[in-house]
């Protein structure tokens, strides 16, 4: 599985960024999809994760109400809507895939997100 993402970029405090994520190679594989983020010097955390199957979401507290992850399954594309962006959301974001069977996750390359207060 092949993930790249797009969609980062520089916005000011309370504005709105939208982040996609290409899938390709064993799609149909993939049992959860998410999105993870890290500033330099922390561990990398989890922002949101959608199941492929029941499409059932998950929210880390700091972003709820403000964040929304969906995919299109006929493009093999995740997306990340950020809404009421705010500073402390600068960080370089990751796209992950779970794939059935295989250990570990699989990542995308990163896209930058810079929150300007």
């Amino acid at each position: 599985v092949q993930l790249v993402e797009s969609g980062g970029g520089l916005v000011h405090s309370g504005g709105s960024l939208r982040l996609s994520c290409a899938a390709s190679g064993s799609v149909a594989d993939i049992v959860l999809l998410g999105w993870y983020r890290q500033v330099p010097g922390n561990q990398r955390e989890l922002v949101a994760v959608i199941r492929t199957g029941s499409s059932s979401t998950y929210y880390t507290d700091s972003v709820k109400g403000r964040f929304t992850i969906s995919r299109d399954s006929a493009n093999n594309t995740l997306y990340l809507q950020m809404n009421s962006l705010k500073p402390e959301d600068t960080a370089m974001y990751y796209c992950m895939a779970d794939v059935e069977g295989h250990p570990g996750y699989y990542w995308g390359q990163g896209a930058q997100v810079t929150v300007s207060s």
